[in-house]
C-alpha cells in the first residue's frame, strides 16, 4: 500500500461502505477492494482505524482516511479533475453538509429502528422514519437528484436509502416511502437506482434480503432490544 495505490476496505452489506465505492466509480479511481467480515476483523482494519474498529477506511499512499463522509469529501478533493461531488460555493457545501448529516443523524437511526424493534418502540421508529424521510425528500426540490441534473455529493450519501429501504419495507411489512406521500422522495429512488455506475455496484437483491431478515431476528433477540 505504497504510492498512490488506493485501498477500500468495506463489507459487502454495508451502506456507508458502498457510498465509498460509488464515488470511487464515479470518479473512475482505480482500488483494491478488502471485504472485510462482520464477525471477524482483520488485523489490517484494527490496524488502519483503531478507534471505530469499522468500515469504511480508505488507504491513500499508506495513509489511512475513515468515515464515510470524512472519506467522500477527501475524494472530491484529492481527486478534482473531472468531476465534483460538491460545489465550490461555500454556502451550497455547508447546505449539502447539513442534509448529509440530518440523513444520517435522523434517518439512518429511524431506518434501522424500523428493522430492529417490534410492537410501540416499532411504531415509534416507523413515524421518525416517515416524518425524517419526508423532509429529505423536499431538500430534492424538485430535482432528478439532490445535485440537481446529475449525481452529487447528497445523492452518494443518501443512495443507500434508495435501495435498502424498500427491502425494509418487505422484511417488515410495513410503508416507509408511500409514493403519494412522498412523490419526490420516490421518483429520486428510481433515477438513483437506473444510473448505470450505481446499479452495476448493488449488492444482488436476494442476497441482501436474506441478509435483512437474519439481521432483523438477531437484532430482536438481543438482550439489549428487550
Amino acid at each position: 500500500m505504497e504510492g498512490d495505490e488506493v485501498t477500500l476496505f468495506g463489507m459487502w452489506p454495508a451502506p456507508m461502505a458502498l457510498r465509498i465505492e460509488w464515488a470511487l466509480k464515479l470518479k473512475r479511481i482505480k482500488y483494491k477492494y478488502i471485504d472485510e467480515d462482520h464477525y471477524t476483523k482483520s488485523p489490517l482494519l484494527l490496524k488502519y482505524n483503531p478507534i471505530y474498529k469499522k468500515v469504511p477506511v480508505l488507504v491513500h499512499g499508506g495513509r489511512p482516511i475513515v468515515e464515510s463522509l470524512v472519506i467522500l469529501e477527501y475524494i472530491d478533493e484529492t481527486w478534482n479533475e473531472d468531476c465534483m461531488f460538491l460545489t465550490d460555493d461555500p454556502c451550497e457545501r455547508a447546505i449539502a453538509r447539513f442534509w448529509a448529516r440530518f440523513s444520517d443523524d435522523k434517518c439512518w437511526p429511524a431506518i434501522v429502528g424500523v428493522l430492529s424493534k417490534t410492537g410501540e418502540a416499532q411504531e415509534k421508529a416507523l413515524k421518525e422514519a416517515q416524518e425524517s424521510l419526508k423532509t429529505l425528500g423536499e431538500a430534492l426540490n424538485g430535482n432528478k437528484f439532490f445535485g440537481g441534473e446529475m449525481i452529487g455529493y447528497l445523492d452518494i450519501t443518501n443512495g443507500w436509502i434508495s435501495y435498502w429501504v424498500p427491502l425494509i419495507e418487505v422484511v417488515t411489512d410495513l410503508k416507509l416511502v408511500d409514493e403519494n406521500e412522498m412523490p419526490s422522495l420516490h421518483a429520486w429512488f428510481r433515477n438513483f437506482l437506473d444510473f448505470p455506475v450505481i446499479k452495476e455496484m448493488l449488492p444482488p437483491r436476494e442476497r441482501l434480503l436474506s441478509h435483512l431478515k437474519s439481521l432483523r431476528e438477531d437484532l430482536i433477540a438481543s438482550p439489549s432490544n428487550s
